[in-house]
């Protein structure tokens, strides 16, 4: 496996090449492929739009045909005086009765010779509650449900209108109902008083006929009336739905005389084409599936198919051209790889083709100047590194000093002179720790001695309203780490966290974590906006030493490494943990300072 790696690193350039070319190549293909399939699309679906917008008006005009049937017989029935005295008069006997509906049978029977062309049920009813049906298994409604009806209410308001509806059992409420559509009229007379309605039912699949021979998969129709209410279409689960979408589409189509609309409906583009029916106030939709359409049209996979035998052919003979164009090259960088990581000093083969021995030639003249200046930065670095640690080293502030003697005095003139005493030893310890000790690293346990003196000079300089906790691992004792790298924190804490509270606690804590040591100072002080990084200093008029806590973050990284040094973390009125991340280092490990 890493051979492979190493043949993929060492051929970078040829790889790259051959990764462009291949994607160029790709690329040209897909985009050639695809505008000529787009093209091809986009002039069937026009030619086939305007073969169906032919086909859509021939429906058209059959159906205008068929409303012209039915507003014909509309008026007949409106016209006619024995059925208007048919559902105009009152109860007589039954002799009366059944000459009225012979009557009536007869003047139907004329009436509905306009219609015979059609299965259509005629249903006449009175306002003196009779009714008469030519066939009522067209549009079994009971009687007590019709004067009630969804239908009949619609056609009340408005009386001078011949309105198309879609009825079924779901819609009504009343079982037996199959989906029907139905042409309903009030009967008004002259002075504007309804004295009845009439109703003309078509079974919807009988209504599809008009169009059902012109639909095809993925062509269909969809006949919708002012609501959103698709009436009547091919496709028997749109039957009854409402959609307004579609709807909308076919007004919008009308509106600005498009000829057609692409469209998103049910998730799918969609070719759409409308055609306003205005004697049956409905809207007939063809709704073309692009996919599906076009589908039938282009052998998708052959056209694949032959596009990737072309691309695999052309990218052999890019991966050819390219090897031999590189071959040398890559050579080249194969003994330069290696120079770099073994031997620094080591020229490199001069070979191959002119602009390879070129910049063979060339390497090697830049190796020998190369190889003199690190041997002189080399030196150079040690020098800076160690002045840069020397420049870290503490240095005593005399302020420090000046305040802490002045204490002591202020307590001997007090005549606490054992205060003052303890006070003079803690300060000569601290001294000697900072200034004695010449080592750069000292154990845990020095380091926790050097911070009880300091702390118990700040206390007897500023009293105890700041206390301090210390929670040392004993096994953390005899470890080594910087020295004073703990000091300084405790200092930050000291005269800078609790400005706003008058007093308040530090925890200092010392654990071993795996391979590193962790050293922890935490207060429960004012807290601070650090945002993710390393706080200003304090004063230095205050501070013991010169060292601050950015110091000790770029001190602890020089010497350890990036993934070592200080996190801290703090939340206004909650306090500030600051932590220190360093291998753990024992006397024998001790790197040399």
């Amino acid at each position: 496996m890493r051979n492979v790696l190493d043949r993929f690193k060492y051929n970078g350039l040829f790889v790259q090449m051959f990764i462009i070319m291949v994607v160029s190549i790709v690329a040209v293909s897909i985009t050639a492929t695809w505008t000529t399939m787009n093209v091809s699309s986009r002039v069937f679906m026009e030619t086939f739009s305007i073969t169906n917008s032919k086909i859509i008006s021939q429906i058209r005009n059959g159906m205008d045909s068929f409303n012209y049937s039915i507003v014909l017989t509309s008026n007949k029935i409106s016209q006619s005086g024995t059925i208007k005295q048919f559902l105009t008069e009152g109860s007589g006997d039954s002799s009366e009765m059944v000459g009225s509906y012979f009557q009536m049978g007869q003047q139907m029977n004329k009436i509905r010779s306009s219609v015979d062309a059609y299965e259509v049920g005629i249903t006449v009813t009175g306002v003196n509650g009779r009714r008469y049906s030519t066939d009522r298994s067209y549009w079994p409604v009971p009687d007590d449900k019709l004067e009630n009806h969804p239908i009949t209410q619609r056609s009340l308001a408005e009386p001078r209108k011949l309105m198309y509806s879609y009825d079924d059992a779901e819609s009504s409420g009343i079982p037996g109902i199959e989906p029907t559509i139905v042409a309903s009229k009030t009967l008004v007379d002259r002075s504007g008083t309804v004295y009845g309605m009439v109703y003309f039912a078509v079974r919807e699949p009988y209504f599809a006929r008009f169009y059902n021979s012109n639909t095809s998969l993925g062509n269909d129709v969809a006949v919708i009336d002012k609501r959103g209410t698709i009436v009547s279409s091919n496709r028997n689960d749109w039957i009854g739905q409402r959609s307004p979408d579609l709807l909308r589409y076919a007004e919008e189509i009308e509106e600005k005389n498009l000829d057609y609309k692409n469209a998103n409906i049910m998730g799918k583009d969609h070719l759409l084409l409308s055609e306003h029916i205005s004697g049956l106030e409905l809207y007939m939709v063809n709704v073309i599936d692009k996919k599906q359409v076009l589908g039938q049209l282009t052998d998708t996979k052959q056209i694949t198919l032959i596009v990737m035998a072309i691309v695999a052919a052309a990218v052999i003979i890019v991966f050819l051209i390219s090897r031999r164009l590189t071959k040398s090259l890559t050579r080249l960088v194969k003994q330069i790889s290696t120079i770099s990581k073994f031997e620094f000093d080591r020229h490199v083969k001069v070979d191959g083709s002119y602009e390879t021995k070129q910049l063979g030639l060339a390497f090697n003249a830049m190796i020998d100047e190369l190889n003199d200046y690190v041997s002189k930065l080399v030196e150079t670095q040690k020098q800076q590194r160690n002045a840069e640690l020397e420049a870290l080293q503490q240095q005593i502030n005399p302020h420090f000093l000046y305040n802490t003697l002045a204490s002591v005095k202020f307590m001997v003139q007090q005549g606490n002179k054992e205060k003052a005493a303890e006070t003079i030893n803690a300060l000569i310890s601290l001294l000697q720790n900072a200034i004695g000790n010449v080592s750069e690293m000292i154990t845990v346990q020095q380091e926790l001695d050097n911070m009880k003196n300091y702390v118990f000079i700040n206390q007897v300089r500023y009293g105890e309203r700041i206390r301090v906790s210390y929670f040392i691992g004993p096994d953390c004792l005899n470890y080594r780490i910087p020295k004073l790298m703990i000091q300084p924190f405790i200092e930050n804490a000291f005269f800078h966290a609790f400005n706003e509270k008058q007093e308040g606690y530090i925890y200092i804590m010392v654990a071993q974590e795996g391979t590193s040591l962790v050293c922890e100072v935490v207060d429960n002080g004012d807290g601070m906006n650090i945002n993710g990084g390393i706080p200003k200093e304090v004063s230095k008029r205050q501070l013991f030493s010169g060292i601050g806590v950015r110091n000790v973050n770029d001190r602890i990284k020089l010497l350890f490494g990036e993934e070592y040094g200080v996190t801290i973390t703090s939340e206004i009125g909650e306090g500030t943990r600051v932590k220190i991340r360093i291998p753990l280092l024992s006397s024998n490990n001790d790197p040399n300072f």
